[in-house]
C-alpha cells in the first residue's frame, strides 16, 4: 500500500511539471530560501493571496557579499516582464537585507540608478515621486531588515520596514509602479541584476 501510495504521489508530480513545462506556464514556487533566509511561498495584500513568482539574491562584488534576498509575488504565476510592470493589479517585492555594508546612501543611489534605467533615463515626469519613494530608505539600514514593496490598485505603492502596520510611504499613480518594478523586471546593463530578473521570473 505504501509503495502504491508513493508511486501515485511521483505520477502526479510528474503529471503537474508536465502541465506546467507544456503550457509554458513556470510552476508555482514553493518557498525559497535564497542567500541563506526563507521567502514564504504565499503572502496576503490587501485581502488578495499573491504566490512567489520567484526569488533571488543580488550580488554586488563591491561589497564582498550578497547584498539582499528577493522574492516577487504576484497573483499568478507569470514569466512575462513587460505584462507584470504594465499590469493595474495587486503585487509584492519582498527584500531581505543581507549585508551590513549596505547602507541608506547606497541604497537610494542603487535605486536611483535602477529608476534611471527602468524609465530610460526619462525620470522627470515622475521624480516628485521618485523623491517620495527614496525616504522610506532613508533610517539606517541593518542586516535582516524586511522591505516590503506592494502596489495596489487605486492606492499606489507602499512600503513597510520590518512588518510595521503603517507604511514608510505610500507614493500613488501607475506611472511610479510601472517604474519601480521595472528596476529589478526590466533589461538591467548590470550582468548580476540581469541574473537576479531571470530569478524573479522564475526561469
Amino acid at each position: 500500500m505504501k509503495r502504491f501510495l508513493f508511486w501515485t504521489g511521483c505520477c502526479v508530480t510528474g503529471i503537474l511539471i508536465a502541465v506546467f513545462a507544456v503550457s509554458g506556464m513556470p510552476a508555482p514556487a514553493d518557498a525559497a530560501e535564497v542567500g541563506g533566509v526563507t521567502l514564504p511561498d504565499e503572502i496576503e495584500v490587501a485581502g488578495e493571496k499573491l504566490v512567489l513568482n520567484g526569488a533571488g539574491v543580488r550580488e554586488k562584488y563591491f561589497f564582498g557579499a550578497d547584498v539582499y534576498a528577493a522574492g516577487l509575488y504576484l497573483k499568478e504565476p507569470s514569466t512575462d516582464a513587460e505584462q507584470i510592470i504594465s499590469a493595474d493589479e495587486t503585487m509584492a517585492l519582498k527584500i531581505h537585507i543581507l549585508t551590513g555594508m549596505l547602507d541608506s546612501e547606497n541604497f537610494t543611489e542603487a535605486t536611483l540608478t535602477g529608476f534611471d534605467e527602468s524609465t530610460d533615463g526619462n525620470t522627470a515626469p515622475i521624480q516628485d515621486e521618485i523623491d517620495l519613494f527614496i525616504t522610506a530608505f532613508a533610517e539606517e539600514i541593518n542586516p535582516n531588515d524586511v522591505f516590503d514593496i506592494q502596489y495596489i490598485p487605486g492606492e499606489g505603492v507602499k512600503v513597510f520596514k520590518n512588518q510595521k502596520s503603517k507604511p514608510a510611504v505610500v507614493v500613488p499613480g501607475m506611472p511610479v509602479k510601472e517604474a519601480l518594478f521595472g528596476i529589478w523586471l526590466s533589461q538591467r546593463t548590470e550582468k548580476h541584476l540581469q541574473e537576479l530578473r531571470k530569478d524573479l521570473l522564475g526561469k
